[in-house]
């Protein structure tokens, strides 16, 4: 069974132009392009599905599948 800390670290799509931070403490910080810290907020994990809330109240969620973050319409890999 997979845990909070499996998911932890930096995922990041296959162009690399996306990439989310996801911190042991509940937070995360994404950035996206040249856009460091473009987006920060807190997330929710609930099995294998993530529910992000953003420090300006947006909401966004997605689901692991088989090592890959499946966020919104975007593909997002864990950084080794």
């Amino acid at each position: 069974m997979e845990t909070k800390t499996d998911y932890t670290g930096m995922w990041v799509t296959k162009d690399g132009y996306i990439r989310h931070n996801l911190l042991p403490n509940g937070r995360y910080d994404e950035a996206r392009g040249d856009r460091k810290s473009a987006y920060q907020g807190r997330y929710i994990l609930t099995g294998n599905h993530i529910d992000y809330v953003d420090d300006t109240g947006f909401t966004a969620d997605g689901d692991f599948r088989d090592g890959v973050l499946h966020y919104e319409g975007t593909l997002v890999c864990k950084e080794l």
